[in-house]
């Protein structure tokens, strides 16, 4: 996708919103995310409704990658090879089929080698 930079892994979202200083390289670039990553911090059993709304408000400014037919069997093949979680495998192919940089600090994607990887260490 152009002129975004970032893809972020659920993850790093959550140390995004917390200020952790791991994503300080990362606060001034064009964010993207999947709709994985959405449905994983909305349905938080535990989220309050003030976390709830930072993170719509979050969501809101950034760039929604949605599951697309290329993202969908990219997801096939990925989850067939490394053999990753259905999530994970849907978020791999998104950064993948975007050419997008994906921010993790899950090392589980390091697998993946076709992911443009870049490991954040909280």
């Amino acid at each position: 996708m152009i002129g975004i930079d970032y893809l972020l892994d659920t993850n790093a979202i959550l140390y995004f919103l917390s200020g952790n200083e791991c994503m300080e390289p990362y606060v001034s670039g064009k964010i993207a995310y999947s709709i994985i990553s959405e449905m994983e911090l909305l349905s938080y059993t535990k989220i309050s409704y003030d976390e709830e709304e930072i993170i719509k408000r979050f969501l809101k400014k950034n760039i929604s990658v949605s599951i697309s037919e290329e993202v969908k069997k990219r997801t096939i093949q990925i989850r067939k090879k490394y053999n990753i979680k259905l999530p994970d495998a849907i978020i791999a192919a998104s950064a993948i089929e975007n050419n997008l940089v994906f921010l993790t600090a899950d090392l589980g994607f390091a697998k993946v080698k076709e992911l443009k990887l870049e490991l954040i260490k909280p």
